[in-house]
């Protein structure tokens, strides 16, 4: 199933949350044409752990969020970039963007000129810190946002603190909200919208247990490392081969973890007796469990557990979960064969999204910068001679 299916996005977005949003939008159905800048592209063409690829134009990040895309090449400073990209706006239901605020209105295509050739479009734009405010003219990378919402402030522990998220958490937030919000703005009569996303806002909008704690409970948000402070025993244990997550949020739970570890007399301890007390004690309650766990594998642990009832994992690094049947047999995964501009297959993630049953996929690899220039300026009824000259101009 594929509810974008009749939907056409123009993808004017670099780097990750911009081509994240539009990676949803594509395995929705959408059919998104990724307008790239003229011998150059997507910064994130020359991203990523391979430098090979990067030389290439091919690189890691830029495989990441782009499979099923279409790439066109324009000129937009140039009249007749200019001119055509408003030919192809008329066609188009979306279009997303990442420049700093007023990039498109200094180039002659921001919404209301758009809004006035296509008064339909839902027109999505993304940005650091959103279009207005005291901090609208501040360039934005990932960490600079995290660091910005305090979600910096709030990992790591008291001696780690403040720590970087592993992963770019603030242009993945920025991005799905955007995917979401243009979702919900293709289903709205009469359609046409400007949507305003902005990445440090996403990012908060997404802590709401943190930012409630301080705005209703007056506790300011704190850095607890692995520790779940919402219960206890819960958050991160030393077994024998590696570290297990236990979940025990339930006096039930409490309950049939001490007993499957043979520790039921802890129950009759007064700092062990309540929720409260054990999250008051949670470090010793946290070395009485750990003298048992670290005498088998934290996977036998957490087998175990889950079966009776108590919530456990072992904790993994990428390459472990990957290959565990669990994501490599529900089709989360994507192989592109002998992928053009790579020369080998790559592996890409999807979305974690199925519908029906079956998981969203798109059918073709992560596009050549300028691959479908033929194609789609063609639809527009540019032939061979024009789209040549337009090249030899340096339009497209």
């Amino acid at each position: 199933m594929h509810p974008l299916s009749d939907i056409r996005v123009l993808d004017l977005t670099n780097v990750l949350a911009g081509p994240y949003c539009c990676h949803h939008l594509a395995h929705l159905g959408a059919e998104v044409i990724k307008v790239e800048a003229v011998g150059r592209g997507d910064l994130a063409r020359e991203l990523g752990a391979d430098p090979d690829l990067n030389a290439k134009g091919m690189g890691v990040s830029f495989l990441a969020q782009n499979a099923g895309k279409k790439s066109v090449t324009l000129d937009l400073k140039n009249p007749k970039g200019k001119a055509l990209f408003l030919r192809l706006v008329i066609s188009a239901d979306v279009l997303v963007e990442n420049f700093r605020p007023g990039v498109m209105d200094r180039l002659g295509v921001g919404y209301e000129v758009l809004k006035g050739v296509r008064p339909e479009l839902v027109y999505c734009a993304i940005s650091g810190f959103g279009q207005d405010g005291p901090w609208v003219h501040r360039p934005a990378y990932d960490q600079i946002i995290q660091g910005a919402s305090g979600v910096m402030s709030i990992t790591g522990d008291e001696n780690s603190a403040p720590l970087r998220v592993g992963y770019p958490v603030a242009d993945t937030m920025g991005g799905m909200t955007a995917a979401f919000a243009v979702a919900a703005a293709l289903n709205s009569t009469p359609r046409g919208a400007f949507i305003d996303v902005s990445m440090l806002e996403s990012v908060l909008a997404s802590m709401g247990w943190a930012v409630s704690n301080h705005l209703i409970g007056g506790v300011a948000p704190s850095a607890n490392g692995n520790e779940n402070m919402t219960s206890a025993p819960s958050g991160t244990f030393q077994a024998q081969d590696s570290l297990i997550n236990i979940a025990a949020n339930k006096d039930e739970q409490w309950v049939l973890l001490s007993d499957h570890l043979g520790l039921s007399a802890l129950r009759d301890r007064p700092e062990y007796a309540t929720r409260e007390q054990r999250k008051l004690n949670r470090t010793a309650l946290k070395a009485e469990l750990e003298s048992v766990l670290a005498t088998r594998p934290a996977r036998a642990w957490a087998k175990e557990l889950n079966r009776i009832g108590v919530p456990a994992g072992a904790v993994l690094t990428v390459p472990e979960v990957l290959d565990m049947p669990q994501i490599a047999d529900r089709g989360f995964l994507n192989t592109y064969e002998d992928a053009p501009g790579v020369g080998r297959d790559i592996t890409v993630a999807t979305t974690g999204i199925k519908i029906d049953g079956d998981a969203l996929s798109v059918a073709t690899p992560p596009p050549i910068l300028g691959e479908h220039n033929d194609t789609v300026w063609g639809e527009l009824g540019i032939d061979d001679a024009e789209l040549r000259t337009l090249k030899e101009e340096g339009v497209i």
